[in-house]
């Protein structure tokens, strides 16, 4: 079995007082889109960056295709391609200005530079706005300009971090499909996200919370391991079934999703339907085991209640 293209043993970083990141493991194949999924705090952009040599650990051990992080960070970054969730262009240049600039600093030469920039203009729909400021382009297309910029130097490992923060779906959806294309074609990707629907799409997915990897695994399996503990509640005053479902001591979560209220057992909880019709019982109230979606996984990784 080939070494994976990232591996981490307990890696954890300290900010002071603080801590950011502690004792997180990971391993993470090559060619495959590996997701972070967590809020703002949870320490994705800080494990990031100490991937890819940017930050040092305060402790633990890290290597990433085969060069031990810190210490080889710098034959690294010609290897990696980075985006950042806030946009890190030049305002003040047009597309092909940026472009050319950064393919000089990555030593590409002039024909090979133009060979790859026409390339990326027309594979991230970027030729009618060649000579378009920066600063003047939409969130989408800003996106898709970076992501050129990014793989530029046809990197082995792109790392992103949250990039569709601020792009509509239509974009978002768009911009996953050419990392699919990426992947297809062997590169690596770590992705961080706190969208739910970005998350489902990685091959692989690591849940973080303050700092701490709660959850790891494909999405589907994730979810495979909530089977027959999700429950929808259909029915009138849904609002008044949720605060009682809440103090149910096998009630991990419950949330209302449009029409039905959503409730998720917590693990050991045996039949979950005869237990809340049993203690919620109400003539107009239907219950049915549901299909775990990513959410249920989230809440139930995290013991957080959700509240809506």
């Amino acid at each position: 079995m080939p070494d994976p293209a990232i591996r981490a043993a307990g890696l954890t970083r300290h900010f002071g007082d603080v801590i950011a990141v502690e004792g997180v493991d990971l391993e993470i194949p090559h060619g495959q889109i590996y997701g972070f999924l967590g809020p703002n705090g949870s320490g994705k952009t800080t494990i990031i960056r100490m991937l890819c040599g940017l930050l040092t650990p305060t402790a633990g051990e890290v290597s990433v295709l085969g060069l031990d992080i810190p210490a080889q960070a710098e034959t690294l970054r010609r290897q990696i391609g980075y985006m950042t969730q806030k946009f890190s262009l030049y305002d003040d240049l047009t597309v092909m200005e940026n472009l050319q600039f950064l393919g000089r600093i990555q030593g590409l030469d002039g024909s090979a530079r133009r060979k790859r920039i026409g390339e990326l203009l027309e594979r991230y729909n970027l030729v009618p706005m060649r000579e378009r400021l920066a600063g003047a382009m939409s969130g989408g297309q800003r996106q898709r300009l970076a992501l050129a910029a990014a793989t530029l130097h046809e990197p082995t490992l792109l790392f992103l971090d949250e990039p569709t923060s601020a792009v509509d779906p239509e974009n978002r959806r768009d911009f996953w499909e050419k990392l699919f294309d990426l992947s297809d074609a062997g590169t690596t990707i770590l992705v961080s996200t706190h969208y739910m629907d970005e998350a489902e799409r990685c091959h692989q997915l690591a849940i973080l919370e303050t700092g701490h990897l709660r959850k790891q695994g494909s999405p589907e399996t994730l979810m495979q391991e909530l089977d027959q503990r999700v429950v929808e509640v259909s029915g009138d005053n849904l609002r008044r079934v949720k605060e009682r479902a809440l103090q149910l001591p096998r009630v991990q979560s419950a949330a209302q999703l449009g029409l039905d209220l959503r409730v998720l057992l917590r693990p050991g909880s045996e039949n979950p339907v005869d237990y809340l019709q049993q203690h919620l019982a109400q003539d107009d109230l239907a219950f049915n085991l549901a299909r775990p979606s990513l959410e249920d996984v989230f809440v139930a990784s995290t013991d957080t209640r959700v509240d809506r």
